[in-house]
């Protein structure tokens, strides 16, 4: 295998198999477990928080409250309606905030304040105590000293005011005027007295809106009365003046038919006048000879006359005659030169009389000329007689609308000051009280169960949160469900830590074969039997042990491996770490003895690198002379033809390889693996960086078999379990005599 080959493998696509996505899955039982890990810790911190609640309720001085019901009324009483005193109409719910508002003014909180002495009061009086904790500690918000009786009033009203709520009932007219006090006669009395200074200031206010407008009306009667009487004097004097008798019914009646009779008069003389004129100038133009081809016999006023008719009658009967003599008798014939005479005579007579038809109609024409303009003068005088009149009756409008208005003004203030006396006679109040206030029989708060049962709700819930939000924080593998759910590869065991082998002068590395009855050594025999179930139909001949960092205790895994492995199998050591080698110093061999580098090198044999290690049981292969690049040596054929060799005489190889964020030797060693174990160190590396180191494997198609969870405080993880084995690991390990561990 040359590099060539493994930058192909490196670049491979990500393999099926892969770490779950965390975001994307909802477990409950892995929230359950957060909180079932810490549940002490939440219990005590619920325990603390409400045993400090319930000393803290206790310890505060108990409020009480007392409540009164006001029913606000509709009407809003007019000084100068007596009509709206008794109406029900609907009000604009401005008004009833309007009142809230008003119930909530300093001046009603002063009268209160004055009428109950409320700034003698041990409460409200900032010279005998400071009760308000805030203002008690902290000297902003203290009020200053009062100096004098008004200003010990303004200190007990602004305290007052924030004791005092005052709101409206839904959707109807009540509102509950509300008072909390440390005092509970105080707390059932403010109430009422609340709602008996609003009704007083109400009527109060209205009956000097009443007293004043009474007094106005009063001094404005003899003002309108004199306006009214010289208003109806003025009217009087023009009617004499002008000698107006029922104008309307009388003059304007006459004046209107004369006008409409003279209209029609003159629609009809200009009719008869364009009909002459018509006539009259068709005939003028005959006669002047300015239409062509034309005759009286065109004109029809000439045609309409009775003699012409006839002398045209007469005509015709000449013509006849004539026409018939023609007919019998020659041109020189008596009868016939007696006919033409005849004719000529009726023409003669026609023509004579329709100069006279002529003439007459010029005559018409001027008549009715004539007659069209003395209409029109006739008009234009009625018009202007009209007009007179309509002038004279505008002023005798004017002087009758301004003496109704004096009296209608006049007659609106008496029947006005009428009503303003009997409303004052009668004042209704704008609310009463539907459900006074008593004194209460309990605090109002604070509610010690209620806040008790709050916080310790409240508490138990935030640390519940706090357990899960630690635990989401918390980013490393710390359980077999963990390895399984963020990295997605199985367990094949769990290596607790130990305790005190450090101390003892021993490496951990050597627990298997120093204590093999420990609980430790029961952990390494877990992982040797996963590793040879997992391979019933072909052996893993070469195992590749590996993890993301440094001091994760792979090493430390390869090596007790190898040594229970031995115990079954013929087993061989490898240390290929070649960077920091660990395992010759484990066992004692001098570092510059020949060992893996030496032999993939060709400068060492076989039996000069491997040797048998009588303690462990295994043989080993330690790293030899360090090259300058081992990853070129790993990736070498020659180091495949040492495996190949190596596999042929043992059972099965265990490799100690090194970290996989540091350099890539790891990925090339498993091309030669039968399997990878991936280390983890618990407690200590983010799983974000395993499940990178694991990805790195993946690409290169790494067998990897599974994860070993190392160096596990079972004392400090509690309840764990073993969900491969179905029993509590450090308990079972008790049953079953396997209780002696290091540190233990």
């Amino acid at each position: 295998m040359n590099d060539l080959n493994l930058q192909e493998r490196l670049a491979q696509a990500e393999p099926q198999r892969g770490p779950l996505d965390e975001a994307n899955s909802l477990d409950i039982v892995q929230y359950w477990k957060a909180i079932s890990k810490r549940r002490w810790s939440i219990l005590a911190l619920m325990i603390l928080m409400t045993i400090l609640a319930t000393l803290i309720v206790f310890a505060v001085k108990p409020l009480y409250k007392g409540a009164a019901v006001l029913l606000i009324e509709q009407g809003k009483n007019k000084v100068v309606s007596i009509e709206e005193i008794y109406s029900k109409g609907i009000v604009e719910p401005q008004y009833y905030q309007t009142q809230v508002e008003i119930l909530k003014s300093d001046e009603l909180a002063r009268k209160v304040v004055e009428k109950l002495k409320l700034q003698n009061h041990p409460e409200y009086d900032p010279r005998q105590t400071e009760s308000d904790i805030v203002a008690r500690w902290i000297p902003l918000f203290r009020d200053p000293k009062p100096k004098s009786e008004e200003d010990a009033i303004k200190a007990a009203v602004r305290r007052f005011k924030k004791d005092l709520d005052i709101e409206l009932v839904r959707n109807s007219q009540l509102a509950r005027i509300s008072f909390v006090s440390y005092d509970r006669e105080l707390a059932g009395t403010v109430p009422n007295a609340v709602a008996e200074a609003f009704i007083e200031s109400d009527l109060e206010a209205r009956m000097a809106m009443t007293q004043k407008a009474s007094d106005w009306m009063r001094g404005r009667m003899g003002e309108l009365r004199g306006k009214l009487d010289a208003a109806e004097k003025a009217l009087q004097d023009f009617r004499d003046r002008e000698h107006i008798v029922d104008v309307k019914g009388v003059a304007m009646s006459g004046a209107s038919k004369q006008l409409d009779d003279l209209t029609g008069r003159l629609v009809e003389a200009r009719q008869k006048r364009l009909q002459a004129e018509s006539a009259y100038s068709l005939s003028q133009q005959v006669r002047t000879g300015t239409r062509a081809q034309t005759s009286f016999d065109s004109v029809p006023a000439v045609m309409r006359d009775p003699l012409v008719q006839r002398m045209k009658e007469q005509e015709g009967e000449a013509e006849r005659r004539l026409s018939d003599a023609q007919n019998r008798y020659g041109p020189e014939h008596p009868k016939m030169i007696q006919a033409k005479s005849e004719l000529a005579a009726a023409k003669e007579n026609t023509r004579r009389q329709i100069d006279v038809v002529v003439n007459g109609l010029s005559r018409e024409y001027e008549a009715a000329r004539a007659n069209e303009i003395a209409t029109e003068q006739a008009l234009a005088q009625s018009k202007a007689d009209i007009q007179g009149f309509n002038k004279k009756e505008f002023q005798l409008g004017i002087l009758e609308r301004e003496v109704q208005q004096n009296r209608g003004l006049y007659e609106l203030f008496v029947n006005r000051l009428k009503e303003t006396a009997a409303a004052g006679d009668m004042q209704s109040t704008i609310a009463r009280v539907v459900d006074p206030a008593i004194v209460p029989s309990g605090p109002y708060a604070p509610r010690k169960v209620l806040i008790i049962s709050v916080v310790a709700l409240a508490t138990l819930v935030i640390a519940a949160m706090l357990a899960l939000l630690l635990d989401r924080l918390a980013n490393t593998v710390n359980s077999t469900s963990d390895v399984e759910n963020r990295l997605g590869y199985p367990v094949l065991g769990v290596l607790q830590k130990i305790k005190g082998f450090m101390k003892k002068g021993m490496a951990s590395e050597l627990a298997f074969f120093q204590d093999t009855q420990s609980t430790f050594a029961e952990a390494v025999r877990t992982v040797r039997t996963s590793v040879l179930m997992s391979a019933l139909d072909e052996m893993h001949k070469v195992v590749v042990i590996t993890s993301s960092v440094p001091e994760e205790g792979k090493t430390t895994l390869s090596f007790n491996l190898a040594c229970a492995l031995g115990q079954v199998k013929k087993v061989l050591l490898v240390d290929g770490d070649l960077r920091r080698p660990k395992v010759s110093r484990l066992v004692g061999r001098d570092p510059r003895a020949p060992g893996l580098a030496d032999l993939v090198a060709g400068q060492a044999q076989v039996s000069q690198c491997v040797f048998f290690d009588d303690r462990a049981g295994v043989h080993i292969l330690a790293s030899g002379t360090v090259p300058p690049n081992p990853l070129e040596l790993l990736s070498s054929a020659r180091f495949q033809s040492v495996i190949t060799k190596l596999k042929e005489a043992f059972d099965i190889v265990v490799i100690d390889s090194a970290p996989l964020q540091l350099v890539s030797d790891a990925q090339v060693l498993s091309q030669f693996a039968s399997s990878v174990i991936y280390v983890v160190k618990a407690d200590a590396t983010p799983y974000q960086v395993a499940q990178n180191g694991l990805k790195k494997l993946r690409r290169v198609n790494a067998p990897i078999l599974g994860v070993v969870l190392n160096q596990l405080d079972l004392e400090k993880a509690e309840k764990y379990y073993d969900e491969y084995s179905g029993y509590r690991s450090y308990k079972g390990y008790k049953k079953y005599g396997y209780t002696k561990a290091y540190g233990h």
